[in-house]
């Protein structure tokens, strides 16, 4: 087995549009009440893209238990012009986070792992001398998959190799750490006694992905979608370098495209893999920020449950994430209460001008 400190060490990712793959309903509901044709939002959307030059996107909405719009626009590369297509793929970057809290929550009803027991004692045996600096230890050794998911921990978002500083006593604030996810996956892949490879990613894809349906959604690389992957574009520029991530990275790594992560949202307003229960949990409040807290003060953000931050809306409570691997971009929204479902993929850094383009007909969504 690989050894654990090469799995924490990993670091943050320095991390006219054609239109391909349609697949909607002929009127898309969104969640002010208003309908939109699916005409009418493909035009907005490649008005959109034009204007910024953003060169791929992948694009979900779901209403009720189905998708009712899924298109894919622009190409995969700047400098080829191949074209992004439903087959196509994206780096998820951060929406990494809610699907493996989805799939811890799910071995967590399975008996695998408990959500309240500390992580320490599966990783004791092999931790490495100096991962975390002594007078942090103690509250390490506190950290639960339920302050992880929360982002509970007090660690910092990547220590990038140094020893780890927790700044508060665990689940007393609030502080976004994929660092700490790095910690929870591999203290689960070790309680297993799986490697966190590939060994991991085949747990996840058999009991979280398939059984809802994601047929195209993975954490670690396969040579199948060598041919698929889309190339990330930083100020337009090509990323001529695919990640070919080799280890599960439960905050980073994920690879998917819109369509199948908008299963994910179904699972998550209409559960069949997991409990009704087990999908309250993830979305109650667990971690309720601060007045102080940036996110609150500048996005209107309340908190964090597990996996997903929450924003209350005249529409009902938000549930979203943003994901930013610097050239791939992505965001997902959804509000239970209106049955409504929105997730894009972008192959570039400029997701987010283009989301609030996007905004401009079919509402507020962050």
């Amino acid at each position: 087995m690989n050894t654990l400190k090469s799995y924490l060490i990993i670091s943050a990712l320095t991390l006219t549009s054609l239109v391909y793959g349609q697949k909607n309903s002929n009127l898309i509901e969104v969640p002010d009440g208003r309908t939109i044709s699916a005409e009418t939002l493909n035009q907005h959307i490649s008005k959109a893209m034009d204007s910024l030059k953003l060169p791929g996107l992948s694009i979900a909405i779901v209403n009720g238990n189905k998708i009712a719009y899924h298109n894919t626009f622009g190409v995969k590369n700047n400098k080829t012009k191949t074209p992004v297509t439903a087959a196509t793929i994206f780096e998820g970057a951060s929406l990494s986070k809610p699907l493996f809290a989805y799939f811890v929550m799910k071995m967590v009803e399975d008996g695998k792992i408990d959500l309240d027991k500390p992580i320490y004692p599966y990783l004791e045996p092999i931790f490495p001398e100096g991962t975390v600096e002594e007078k942090s230890l103690e509250y390490y050794k506190r950290l639960t998959p339920r302050i992880i998911l929360s982002h509970g921990t007090g660690i910092p978002n990547w220590v990038r190799g140094e020893p780890i500083k927790i700044a508060f006593k665990p689940g007393t604030d609030f502080s976004y750490s994929g660092e700490a996810y790095q910690h929870l996956g591999a203290a689960f892949a070790l309680k297993q006694g799986i490697d966190w490879g590939s060994k991991l990613d085949s747990l996840f894809i058999k009991e979280a992905a398939i059984p809802i349906g994601m047929d195209r959604t993975l954490y670690t690389w396969d040579s199948k979608y060598e041919n698929a992957v889309a190339n990330g574009h930083l100020k337009g520029n090509v990323n001529s370098k695919i990640n070919r991530f080799k280890k599960v990275g439960p905050g980073f790594s994920l690879h998917t495209d819109a369509e199948d992560y908008a299963l994910f949202l179904i699972e998550m307003m209409h559960p069949k893999n997991i409990t009704e229960a087990t999908r309250d949990e993830m979305l109650k409040t667990h971690n309720l920020f601060k007045e102080n807290n940036a996110l609150y003060i500048e996005t209107g953000q309340t908190g964090w449950g597990l996996g997903f931050a929450q924003k209350p809306t005249p529409n009902g409570l938000m549930h979203l994430h943003t994901g930013n691997n610097q050239d791939f971009q992505a965001y997902t929204m959804f509000i239970p209460e209106q049955d409504y479902g929105f997730v894009m993929f972008a192959n570039s850094d400029n997701l987010f001008p283009f989301l609030e383009k996007l905004e401009e007909l079919i509402g507020e969504h962050f």
